[in-house]
């Protein structure tokens, strides 16, 4: 995404960036022309998915370089909730469940886009409560206790 100026029909620059602390975030831009200033304002929710995303605000200071964002993320991996990875197993409250068989065919059918972060919400509510074994029972459970009948 690009902010251009309307009277000059430029690109505008990036000119700074806030984060004000109240979870939003505040970018100005400048028209390299005329001098004209715009500032986009993002709510909490906006620079939350913002951030996770890992858009950089302002642009990179380098060229851009082939599959940057891929490569990023191989050599560095994800951490967050779309992260999939198997966690080493242990026991005991805070342990990494297990999932049976039945819970994993049922996560199976949950949009893969969505996938890891839903694991990852039934994966701590297990965690939270010293449960070793995430089953569909646990998983009703869940959802119910959660407030996420409706999704």
């Amino acid at each position: 995404m690009k902010f251009l100026c309307v009277e000059c029909d430029r690109q505008m620059l990036f000119e700074e960036r806030r984060l004000p602390g109240d979870g939003t975030l505040a970018a100005a831009f400048r028209c390299p022309r005329c001098g004209r200033v715009v500032a986009m304002l993002a709510n909490p929710m906006e620079t939350q998915l913002v951030a996770s995303l890992g858009v950089k605000i302002g642009g990179a200071t380098l060229e851009p370089q082939p599959l940057e964002t891929v490569r990023t993320m191989v050599t560095t991996g994800r951490g967050d909730v779309f992260d999939e990875r198997n966690e080493e197993q242990g026991k005991g409250k805070g342990a990494v469940p297990a999932w049976s068989p039945e819970a994993q065919e049922r996560l199976a059918r949950v949009p893969g886009f969505v996938r890891g972060m839903v694991k990852k919400i039934y994966a701590d509510y297990a965690k939270d409560r010293g449960i070793a074994e995430i089953t569909p029972a646990v998983m009703d459970t869940a959802r119910s206790e959660l407030g996420l009948e409706g999704m």
